[in-house]
């Protein structure tokens, strides 16, 4: 069972059909939507400031989410795919984003609509990522538009396949 934890007076709020692996970590002011999926070694520290996450959402394995203390918080929303062992540290990923594998997301940068962060790619604090672009290389930087549809409907599928993997899960518990 996943580790949910109450901290300074806040405890978090899992939405309803939404997915915590066994040892995930949830801990403080952090509001998760429904439709999402936190996988195996995950870590959600909202103990030093707020994290919300939107609706139909995947934070795959080993990924790290926190914030700076009154300075900076994590918001994340709907259709949202955050590749394996991530770490978002204040940040803001709009709808249908990609983060790929590996990738840093620091402080205060704002990842655009459909946009893509390909694997092991840094985005530096207060970058601005357009809506439909993907960026990559450390730091990040701009690579090319991406046809929005074809976006949308390759970040959609990848969030529905997360929903379906969680389901095989929750059934074998």
């Amino acid at each position: 069972m996943a580790l949910i934890k109450s901290v300074r007076g806040f405890t978090p709020v899992i939405g309803e059909d939404t997915y915590l692996a066994d040892n995930a970590v949830i801990i403080g002011d952090v509001i998760i939507g429904k439709g999402c999926s936190v996988w195996f070694g995950t870590v959600l520290r909202g103990d030093v400031n707020s994290i919300r996450i939107g609706n139909s959402v995947n934070i795959q394995d080993g990924s790290v989410l926190h914030t700076l203390y009154e300075k900076s918080i994590i918001e994340i929303g709907d259709d949202v795919s955050i590749g394996h062992n991530v770490t978002i540290h204040g940040a803001k990923i709009d709808n249908g984003a990609l983060i790929g594998m590996g990738s840093v997301i620091l402080d205060h940068a704002v990842i655009g609509e459909g946009a893509i962060v390909a694997a092991g790619s840094v985005v530096l604090s207060h970058t601005q990522v357009e809506p439909g672009s993907i960026y990559a290389g450390t730091p990040a930087k701009f690579v090319k538009k991406v046809d929005p549809e074809q976006a949308k409907e390759i970040n959609q599928k990848i969030a529905r396949n997360y929903h379906m993997y969680a389901s095989w899960y929750e059934d074998s518990e």
